[in-house]
């Protein structure tokens, strides 16, 4: 098990070198044109920001009373929780990290935790692996005792699995990687008006698999190639086709490292993906920041830093 914030191996760390130099990193990344000082002046900007953000997050801290932790559930060695850890942590929880995959045990009640949060990873939630079963079946601890449940990507299709339903590859091989548009349905817009959420219009994607809504979940937002992309269960699990937890760091990251993915049918190019950022990003973080004070029952901030 590890426990952000503490300095032993497997802790993580969030390093955002794109921000620390926009211009030669992004400048390496994209290579089709230089970068534009509109775009290096934004992420300067986003780095005075976190600057910012994290003195007045350890004030925040010191005022808050103690609070639950919070699971995060990763699939990956190197994998961060990446916004939504950050989210997370402002609001006064602490992170307990576990990677099943490398022998982390999951709870077996959700007494001691505020929620928890399965995020994506390059498998596939319909793979034999006995660590994808066993975070299949985990889920149901949290749906048994109602407590906020959250899958990315892999984890929404894990929670649509455990409820029954398919996840499936696209009939013609397609993908989403990079940005795509969001619509919300009826049950969606009930959704948001309950709270208080207005959700993106266009959100990152990095997947190639699918899945259908489960009978007795609510579909809350559709997509092209892939027409279920937000269900909730219940009034505390969701889950998420999307990836409201990436920054550009990771974006970078992703793009390079797994590139072949952005040349599937239906991706987008990387140099999409890095414009795409500074166009649809903002209203994706204003949303993550309510939609999480709603998901964990917190009372609304009066001094917000996302």
């Amino acid at each position: 098990m590890h426990r952000a914030g503490l300095g032993h191996a497997g802790a993580w760390r969030i390093i955002c070198l794109p921000q620390l130099l926009p211009n030669r990193i992004l400048g390496i990344v994209r290579r089709e044109k230089p970068v534009s000082g509109a775009q290096s002046n934004a992420a300067m900007n986003d780095l005075s920001y976190r600057f910012t953000a994290r003195r007045r997050l350890r004030t925040r801290l010191d005022s808050l009373p103690p609070r639950k932790p919070v699971l995060i559930v990763l699939h990956q060695e190197h994998s961060t929780p990446g916004r939504v850890g950050r989210l997370i942590a402002e609001r006064g929880h602490a992170l307990d990290i576990r990677k099943p995959r490398f022998g982390d045990p999951l709870p077996q009640t959700m007494r001691d935790h505020a929620g928890a949060v399965i995020f994506g990873g390059p498998m596939s939630a319909n793979d034999p692996d006995d660590f994808v079963k066993a975070e299949t079946d985990w889920i149901g601890v949290c749906l048994k005792e109602d407590a906020p449940f959250l899958g990315l990507c892999l984890g929404a299709q894990m929670l649509a699995r455990h409820l029954g339903a398919s996840v499936y590859t696209h009939a013609e091989g397609r993908a989403e990687i990079g940005y795509y548009p969001l619509s919300l349905t009826e049950a969606g817009h009930a959704d948001a008006t309950a709270t208080g959420c207005i959700w993106p219009d266009t959100v990152y994607q990095w997947h190639r698999e699918g899945f259908d809504c489960p009978t007795g979940a609510e579909c809350l937002a559709t997509g092209g190639d892939f027409p279920v992309q937000a269900i909730r269960t219940g009034s505390k699990a969701y889950g998420l086709q999307f990836h409201p937890e990436v920054t550009l760091a990771m974006m970078c990251r992703w793009s390079v490292r797994a590139h072949e993915r952005t040349l599937m049918p239906g991706a987008q190019l990387r140099h999409q993906h890095l414009e795409g950022w500074y166009q649809y990003d903002p209203p994706v973080r204003a949303w993550l920041d309510g939609f999480l004070d709603h998901w964990l029952k917190e009372p609304a901030k009066q001094d917000s830093i996302a």
